[in-house]
Order: structure tokens, then C-alpha cells, then sequence
């Protein structure tokens, strides 16, 4: 009960991101988001989530297992195993859904017209589009970051929103469907959690 209590903050924003995100999901029709962001392009915004979206690649958990080697051994190690968990799950549940990227969607249903291109942004029409890998990446790390740091004050809700931009960097890019965002920060937040609560566990015994 403890880690609930010391750390209200980020449950709270994981609260009201799933319930708000489960509502979207029921109400928007798949790929309306990708279109409804296709028709409100601007050259900053194209630059921002370009930027946005590495928030959620390998870079920045290298660096905080760079860092927590000097502050704290044992939650490096705890991280590289969170990391190396996170792209085992990524991998099979990818492999194992096989559901088409938005191009691909949008090319079978002859909709491929209703979305442009971000300038400078890869295009993918592989399988892999269920969950997001950077997505559930970033929730994961931004999760375990905002439970393990000792003097919380904001920053869980910092750490939080990082990692919610990271998901909308993917469906702005026309990487991936809300769908695949939400399935995602659900899973990252979960192993995150799931490995936070087992090193707290280790560290009381």
C-alpha cells in the first residue's frame, strides 16, 4: 500500500490518462486521429514531435543507467532488466497481434489520400504496429523514474507528461494508432510498476 500512498501524484495522472484514454478509444473511429493531425501540420509542430518521439528510444534509458551507476548500483542493474523486459514483451506481443501500421491501413482501405507525410519521418508499412514499442518504452522508464526518485514534489507529473508526448509523437508521424499508444502506456506503466514494487521488496529484505 505504501507505493500507492508515496506516490499519489503519479497515479493520479495514470488514472486520469486511462480512463480519458478508454473514452477515446470508444469514441473515435480508428485513424480519425491520424487524419484529424494530418490536416493541422505546421512546419514547428513537424519539428517538435520529430524531436519528441527519441524521448522514447533506447538514448535516454542508457543514460539513466548511466546515471543511477553512480547514485545507486542496484537500480541500474534494475533498469537494464526493465529495459531488456520491455523489448522481450514489445517483440512477442507485436509478432504475435501482426497488425498492419497506419500506412498500410490507410493503403487497404484506399484512404492513403486522407494523410501526408511528416518531412524527415520515416514511412513503415510493416505489421508492427500493435503495441507501440516507443511508446510502451517510454511509459516505462518515465514510470519507473517518477517512482524511484526520492524527493517527488512534480516531477512524477513531469516524467508522466514526457512520456505522454512520446505517445502522441506516434500517432502524429502516422507511426501508430491511438490504439496502439493506449495498449502500450498500459503495458510499459505495468512492467514499470510490476519491477518497482520487486525492487522495493529486495531492497526491504
Amino acid at each position: 500500500m505504501s507505493v500507492f500512498s508515496e506516490n499519489r501524484l503519479f497515479f493520479v495522472c495514470f488514472s486520469l490518462f486511462a480512463i480519458i484514454g478508454a473514452i477515446l478509444l470508444h469514441e473515435i473511429p480508428q485513424g480519425q486521429e491520424i487524419i484529424y493531425l494530418s490536416q493541422h501540420r505546421s512546419p514547428f509542430a513537424d519539428w517538435f514531435f520529430r524531436w519528441a518521439t527519441r524521448l522514447g528510444e533506447e538514448y535516454f534509458l542508457v543514460i539513466a543507467i548511466l546515471i543511477y551507476a553512480v547514485l545507486r548500483k542496484r537500480t541500474a542493474w534494475v533498469l537494464a532488466l526493465l529495459g531488456f523486459v520491455v523489448m522481450l514483451v514489445s517483440y512477442g506481443t507485436k509478432t504475435f497481434f501482426a497488425q498492419d501500421r497506419p500506412y498500410a491501413w490507410f493503403q487497404k482501405m484506399d484512404l492513403l489520400d486522407k494523410i501526408t507525410a511528416v518531412e524527415g519521418a520515416p514511412v513503415y508499412y510493416g505489421a508492427t504496429s500493435f503495441p507501440s514499442g516507443h511508446t510502451m518504452s517510454a511509459f516505462a522508464l518515465y514510470s519507473f523514474l517518477a517512482l524511484a526518485i526520492p524527493r517527488k514534489q512534480m516531477l512524477p507529473a513531469l516524467f508522466f507528461g514526457i512520456a505522454v508526448l512520446v505517445g502522441i509523437s506516434r500517432i502524429y508521424l502516422v507511426m501508430h494508432f491511438f490504439r496502439d499508444v493506449y495498449a502500450g502506456a498500459m503495458i510499459g506503466t505495468m512492467l514499470a510498476l510490476g519491477v518497482y514494487v520487486w525492487l522495493e521488496r529486495r531492497q526491504g529484505n
